[in-house]
C-alpha cells in the first residue's frame, strides 16, 4: 500500500497517494478546500461578543455593588441572569457556525469520493465482458424497465459508458 503524502500544500491534498490511479477529472477545486471564511469570522465575532459580555456583567456587578452595597442584589440578579442567557446564545450560535463548517466540509468530501468512486466503477464496467444481465427479481415481481434506477437492464440502442470526458 502506497504511503500517503504528507506535506500539506494545495496541490498535494488534491491526491490521496503517489501511486493513486485516480484520474485529473476527479480532483479537488480550489473553491472547495476552504470557501468559508467569512462564516468562522462570523463565529468568532459572536465568541467574542459573549466575552465582552461576560467582562460587562463583571464591571456591572463591582460598581453597583461599590455605589449601592447589598441593596443592589435583586437588580444584579436580574441583569446578570440576563446578560449570562444572551452571552450563553452568542457562544451558542458561534458554535453552531463552527459546526456548519465543519459538516459543509463532510459533505464535499463525501461527494468527492463519491465522484472518484463513480469513476473507477465506471472504469470497471468498461473493462467488464459484455453488457450487464439483467438480475432476476422476486417471484411475482413485474419484469424491470429498460434503462429504470437500479436495473441492470439497458436502454435499447443505449451505448456502454465511456472512460473519459466527452
Amino acid at each position: 500500500m502506497a504511503e500517503p503524502r504528507t506535506e500539506e500544500t494545495r496541490e498535494n491534498r488534491r491526491t490521496s497517494g503517489p501511486n493513486d490511479p485516480t484520474p485529473d477529472l476527479a480532483g479537488v477545486r480550489d473553491d472547495d478546500m476552504e470557501p468559508h471564511a467569512g462564516l468562522r469570522y462570523v463565529a468568532r465575532l459572536f465568541k467574542v461578543l459573549a466575552l465582552l459580555i461576560l467582562l460587562l456583567l463583571i464591571a456591572e456587578i463591582v460598581l453597583q455593588l461599590w455605589r449601592a452595597g447589598l441593596n443592589a442584589v435583586p437588580t444584579l440578579l436580574v441583569d446578570a441572569t440576563q446578560m449570562i442567557v444572551l452571552g450563553a446564545l452568542l457562544w451558542g450560535a458561534g458554535d453552531l457556525a463552527l459546526m456548519l463548517i465543519e459538516s459543509n466540509h463532510d459533505l464535499r468530501a463525501t461527494r468527492i469520493l463519491v465522484g472518484r468512486l463513480n469513476g473507477k466503477v465506471q472504469r470497471l464496467e468498461a473493462m467488464s465482458f459484455g453488457p450487464p444481465t439483467p438480475r432476476p427479481g422476486p417471484p411475482g415481481a413485474p419484469a424491470p424497465r429498460p434503462g429504470a434506477v437500479g436495473s441492470n437492464v439497458p436502454l435499447p440502442g443505449a451505448t456502454p459508458p465511456r472512460d473519459g470526458p466527452p
